[in-house]
């Protein structure tokens, strides 16, 4: 299967994890210790920090895990991101899934869902039907792109050439 990969980081909580390991599709852990590169692209799902805090300025930082800011500092595995989903905590107020905001913002790329804690299973079946059809136009999008630009690598058949 093409490049349907997911990329989470879940703390000790596991929440993250466990919704992981509900979608039943091939994901790779960010490690909570050392670093990961991938090499295909992939979906980020993580959890939302800091949300909790007295300040109710969401410019204030702290959302994005630092073992996440980590690996997306790393410009391959930046480069092959391709959308974010984030969990939260909806006593967060604002700051539910602020995570996801601020990543799909700095990494330009689409913010696709949103879950609370460990998600319900509607939750679930939404971001399995989801992430299929994202998949799947992301790689109709690929394969226009490479194609269209297959054909202007072409040389100009001699019977085309303006005399």
């Amino acid at each position: 299967m093409q490049g349907r990969n997911l990329v989470y980081f879940s703390s000790v909580s596991e929440n993250t994890h466990r919704f992981v390991q509900k979608l039943g599709v091939p994901a790779t852990r960010i490690p909570l210790h050392g670093h990961i590169e991938v090499n295909e692209p992939y979906v980020l799902v993580l959890p939302t920090y800091g949300g909790g805090r007295a300040t109710p300025d969401l410019q204030a930082g702290g959302y994005v895990p630092k073992q996440v800011i980590a690996f997306l500092n790393n410009k391959h595995n930046r480069a092959l991101l391709c959308g974010v989903i984030a969990a939260g905590n909806t006593n967060f107020g604002a700051g539910f899934c602020y995570a996801g905001d601020v990543v799909a913002h700095k990494c330009g790329v689409p913010y696709l869902y949103r879950f609370e804690l460990m998600g319900t299973e509607d939750d679930v079946v939404a971001v399995r039907v989801g992430l299929g059809n994202f998949w799947t136009d992301f790689w109709k999008e690929q394969t226009c792109h490479q194609l269209s630009l297959q054909s202007r690598q072409l040389p100009t058949p001699m019977c085309c050439r303006m005399k």
